[in-house]
């Protein structure tokens, strides 16, 4: 074993609520996810649904939205086909298709509340049915505007990190360093970044996990961008190490950035990781940050992974 791995000179953590037999494989993927599957759990859980539909894409929420506008009118429709369209009072044709568009429309407008008066009931038992599909009808959408409120109030971060992190010069030394910026117009305020390096110790199949100190762990503003830096002294974990060291021990570092949303009045979270194989060495980041003739600052979020040679 290389001697530079030997770490029972530095403190590490084992409270971080990751497990230490974790095997090969990164703890948190890039997009701030864990890289947990779990198993045992039952096939459906209403527990979960809230915040499935509360976290899902937009695109996909909507979809799923028109899905079951769809599929409940649907079924309804074919409810009022088994009843009979002799039952209603509509100007439409006898045939399949007419009858079949007449009942479907009926339905969107009984659900929606909306009631055109092209069609409608003559019979106990279809103004029944179209009763309970309007009760429906008020609910599903109560729901689905308290989904919409939830999705749109809820607050998140949308901090773009640079793809690589980097082993590159530091005022004489050398400091693993990383650079992330704000996407969203807003203003962060108290923004704080936790590293945590963590390896795999091949003498007890045991992960290591250590705290890194920082250069800077907190801000106070956030209108640009922020290049977070551990400077690797004597006192780093990460003092001597090769890029070949930290690929063998399968070395991450975990990333957890923390900010106040000054828009929301919320904290705000978000993690990401880079493996050893995400890491440049020898290059620094190219400024993102300019000035323009009218005295403002302009910054270009497109080069937060930009590089040069160091």
């Amino acid at each position: 074993m290389n001697p530079l791995l030997d770490f029972s000179r530095f403190r590490s953590n084992d409270d971080l609520g990751l497990a230490l037999k974790t095997g090969s494989g990164r703890s948190v993927n890039k997009d701030g996810t864990f890289n947990v599957r779990r198993k045992g759990l039952p096939l459906v859980r209403s527990y979960e649904l809230y915040h499935r539909l509360i976290t899902m894409g937009g695109f996909k929420f909507l979809g799923l939205l028109l899905l079951g506008f769809l599929i409940a009118n649907a079924l309804f429709a074919s409810i009022y086909l088994w009843i009979g369209m002799e039952h209603f009072v509509r100007p439409g044709g006898e045939g399949l298709l007419d009858r079949l568009l007449d009942a479907f429309f009926f339905s969107t407008q009984t659900l929606t509340t909306v009631g055109y008066g092209h069609i409608s009931p003559k019979s106990h038992l279809v103004s029944a049915v179209a009763a309970f599909e309007s009760l429906l009808g008020l609910l599903s959408f109560a729901l689905a505007t308290g989904l919409l409120y939830g999705r749109f109030s809820r607050p998140h971060a949308q901090m773009c990190f640079s793809h690589h992190a980097l082993i590159a010069p530091y005022r004489g030394h050398t400091g693993f360093m990383f650079r992330f910026v704000n996407r969203r117009s807003n203003q962060l305020i108290e923004v704080e970044a936790t590293v945590v390096f963590t390896l795999l110790d091949a003498a007890t199949g045991n992960r290591q996990y250590f705290t890194l100190p920082l250069e800077r762990s907190k801000i106070n503003l956030f209108p640009t961008s922020w290049t977070v830096v551990h400077p690797i002294d004597e006192a780093s974990p990460l003092h001597g190490l090769t890029a070949e060291d930290l690929r063998q021990a399968e070395a991450e570092f975990i990333i957890l950035i923390k900010a106040f949303d000054d828009t929301f009045a919320q904290t705000i979270y978000q993690r990401t990781s880079y493996i050893a194989d995400e890491l440049l060495w020898g290059v620094r980041f190219r400024p993102m940050t300019s000035p323009a003739a009218d005295g403002h600052l302009v910054m270009e979020v497109g080069l937060v992974d930009a590089t040069e040679p160091g």
